[in-house]
């Protein structure tokens, strides 16, 4: 990563902490989304990010846009974070979360994707598909329950 790299590196994280903090601190309510997006293999598609807990593997996903609706974030979340399109995508479940003193929805969505994983390298600096019974250790416990969830068709509630 050169110079440049870095210092983008640099100010996202900055951001990235400022945002959590200033939600926190209003208990401003969000709206998120998560893509749950499968090969045609059957294997889920995790991310790493290259800010906040870039050791754990977590589902695409992020803020929902004022005019936005949840299926289109979703849809765009993915494309932006893997490079990868979403086909044949369905709600799963919403959910609602106060974690770090936010009021959060969250929308958790389900696709199908033909596409090979290509992560920017800054926002997200790794993406890979894995068979649901083989998800690395480190992969994040909401992430976790959200697989158990969809297994057991019981999505929706606290995330």
């Amino acid at each position: 990563m050169g110079v440049l790299g870095r210092v983008k590196w640099r100010l996202m994280n900055a951001g990235y902490a400022i945002r959590r903090c200033v939600l926190a601190k209003l208990r401003l309510a969000t709206r998120g989304c998560k893509m749950m997006a499968f090969d045609p293999a059957g294997r889920l598609l995790l991310v790493r990010h290259g800010y906040g807990r870039s050791d754990l593997w977590m589902l695409p996903g992020g803020g929902v846009g004022r005019r936005e609706s949840p299926g289109d974030a979703a849809r765009r979340e993915l494309e932006e974070e893997a490079g990868c399109r979403a086909e044949r995508v369905e709600l799963v479940g919403v959910y609602r979360s106060a974690a770090e003193g936010k009021r959060d929805t969250i929308h958790l969505f389900r696709g199908e994707t033909a596409d090979e994983p290509r992560p920017d390298g800054l926002e997200v600096i790794e993406a890979r598909f894995f068979a649901l019974d083989a998800l690395p250790p480190t992969t994040s416990p909401a992430t976790l329950r959200r697989v158990r969830d969809l297994r057991e068709g019981t999505a929706g509630g606290r995330w």
